[in-house]
């Protein structure tokens, strides 16, 4: 196991604002959850976010099921 294996979650959830292009850190952690997959995204790792939704997300391809699941409401 090490830092690039996102399975199991080391530390604490942190909470997060996102703003463009930047995050703001609310409550100190490591990882957050990512609002699709539900798989912890390290901090060190995150690159992908909603500022309108506020949710983060684990990779490309967590944004367009996203994305695709929000055409469908």
């Amino acid at each position: 196991m090490n830092k690039h294996d996102t399975l199991l979650p080391i530390g604490t959830e942190a909470q997060i604002e996102y703003l463009d292009g930047d995050y703001r850190i609310i409550k100190q952690g490591t990882y957050v959850r990512c609002a699709v997959t539900a798989m912890p995204v390290p901090l060190d790792d995150l690159r992908y976010w909603s500022v309108k939704r506020q949710e983060a997300y684990f990779g490309p391809e967590a944004v367009m099921q996203r994305m695709n699941q929000l055409k469908q409401m």
